[in-house]
């Protein structure tokens, strides 16, 4: 399942590496190019949820399994597209189709696993993602710079058959939702402590997505260097980022999803608060380790507020848990499109500082937000592992 979500956030971020070359190619500036990134996230958030209803009575391994084939033929129509608007038809049915498969493998994550280990299995899966944007992305723009745009998408695609061959050997077999009606749904998922977790959702990814967007200005504004200082800031969010969602999901089993919640995104406003100050203090003279160290903890709340969000949204959705991973998920993209537009804004008025204080300002909203819905919804406490009964005593 953690390869799944690697190919599809690998194939949905690596097109933002490959926009020169796809430009040129196709005769399209670079901003038009850049709307085929726009236009798999919109498509994504707004058919999430709807694709999660639709899908709910589908065997869930045949829905992740036949997912991926066509996510896979997908990804090869993409490489032989003639033209932008073919591509841009193309980047739509792909978003199309993870949207019907992610939540479907989050799903699959907290049905499989025992109640204890919900959350780490959740943050294993989430994992995918993360890794996605500092191994996926990076190989796949390399494959494209040495072979062409094209090429990354066949190599996308070859990856996805092998990911789907591995899901057909290994996914056991297990039926869709139970027999709850369209309508019950629905009525789950516009509970106030459900929209409560999306908006969330929406906050967080757009304040600790906006740091990322924004990474090389908001660096090169706090030391003054670019190039292989930049290189090393990623790799350092990078590392940070993947442990803080596995350890996102083993604190979520530990403390509950609401206690582990509200540490990641007070860390999250913590970490974001000290690259504004930094900022502040030290303009295009802080030292690199002292970045590199607010990056990390920014790194780890950043990616680690995923599995406790996840396993709180199925925790309180119960029998509609994949219908509000999905509506969650949304949440997510929204947040990435509001950190690209909010974040720009603030740099153009007030340099890489003003990322990091907007950063800030929209994380400690969220934290609060959490702070309140949490005490007013509370989701399921911890549960210990099951007792191993003691063997016999010998006669």
């Amino acid at each position: 399942m953690l390869l799944t979500t690697f190919v599809i956030g690998t194939d949905d971020f690596v097109i933002a590496g490959l926009l020169p070359e796809i430009g040129n190619d196709l005769h399209v500036s670079e901003a038009a190019a850049g709307q085929l990134v726009t236009v798999f996230s919109v498509t994504y958030a707004v058919s999430a949820p709807v694709l999660a209803v639709l899908t709910a009575r589908l065997p869930r391994k045949a829905l992740v399994v036949g997912g991926l084939v066509v996510f896979a033929v997908a990804n090869v129509a993409t490489a032989l597209a003639p033209g932008y608007g073919l591509l841009m038809v193309m980047r739509v049915v792909t978003a199309l189709v993870a949207a019907s498969i992610t939540p479907a493998v989050f799903g699959l994550a907290g049905r499989l696993s025992a109640p204890e280990r919900i959350g780490r299995s959740i943050g294993t899966v989430a994992a995918g993602l993360t890794v996605s944007l500092f191994v996926g992305v990076p190989v796949g723009t390399l494959v494209g710079d040495a072979f062409g745009w094209r090429a990354t998408f066949v190599a996308v695609a070859v990856f996805t058959v092998v990911v789907a061959a591995a899901a057909a050997y290994f996914l056991p077999h297990l039926t869709g939702a139970p027999e709850v009606t369209v309508a019950e749904k629905l009525r789950i998922l516009r509970r106030p402590a459900i929209l409560t977790c999306v908006g969330g959702t929406v906050l967080g990814a757009s304040s600790g997505l906006m740091t990322y967007t924004y990474i090389a200005p908001v660096t090169e504004n706090l030391t003054g260097k670019n190039g292989a200082v930049l290189a090393l800031f990623i790799a350092v969010v990078g590392v940070a980022g993947a442990v803080g969602t596995f350890a996102g999901g083993r604190l979520t089993d530990r403390w509950g999803a609401d206690k582990a919640l509200l540490a990641s995104f007070t860390g999250l406003v913590v970490a974001t608060g000290a690259l504004a100050l930094i900022g502040a203090m030290a303009d295009h003279g802080a030292p690199v380790w002292l970045v590199a160290l607010a990056l990390a903890l920014w790194g780890f709340a950043a990616w680690g507020f995923n599995p406790p969000m996840n396993t709180r949204v199925i925790q309180l959705a119960k029998e509609a848990g994949t219908e509000a991973v999905a509506l969650n998920t949304s949440g997510l993209y929204i947040g990435i499109a509001l950190a690209g537009g909010v974040g720009g804004a603030a740099l153009a008025t007030y340099n890489g500082t003003g990322v990091s204080l907007t950063a800030t300002a929209i994380g400690l909203a969220a934290l609060v937000l959490m702070i309140i819905t949490i005490r007013r919804y509370p989701a399921a406490a911890p549960q210990a592992p099951a007792p191993t009964p003691e063997p016999a005593p010998a006669s």
